[in-house]
């Protein structure tokens, strides 16, 4: 299980990077191709330095890879880390519609009138 490798640290890096809409955009830009920095700041209406810490977020999230080409930043999303960030939010999933059901079992068992 996924949720079982990670630590508490590293969802709550990974959920933080992804509950901005900035960061989120960027990292479906970068899932289909490597881009320079500063040509995807060109897609925001903010600077350049605010777009190169979104990215430095994702990249301490592990969703992107960035490494220099000449003089240029370039970032390119990480398809195993959406892979992970995938599997961990199926398996909550998993454990929460369980819940549920278990909990709508009982209230139904209590509502026939019987113990629990």
């Amino acid at each position: 299980m996924v949720v079982d490798q990670l630590s508490d640290a590293e969802v709550d890096r990974l959920f933080h990077a992804l509950a901005d809409a900035t960061r989120r955009d960027i990292v479906r830009r970068t899932v289909d191709g490597e881009h320079s920095v500063s040509g995807l700041a060109r897609h925001y209406p903010i600077s350049l330095t605010a777009v190169q810490k979104h990215v430095a977020v994702l990249e301490e999230a592990g969703l992107v890879l960035k490494h220099r080409h000449g003089r240029e930043q370039r970032v390119i999303g990480n398809h195993d880390a959406l892979r992970r960030a995938q599997q961990l939010l199926d398996e909550l999933d998993s454990l929460w519609r369980g819940r549920l059901d278990r909990m709508g079992a009982l209230l139904d068992e209590d509502s026939r009138g019987g113990t629990t």
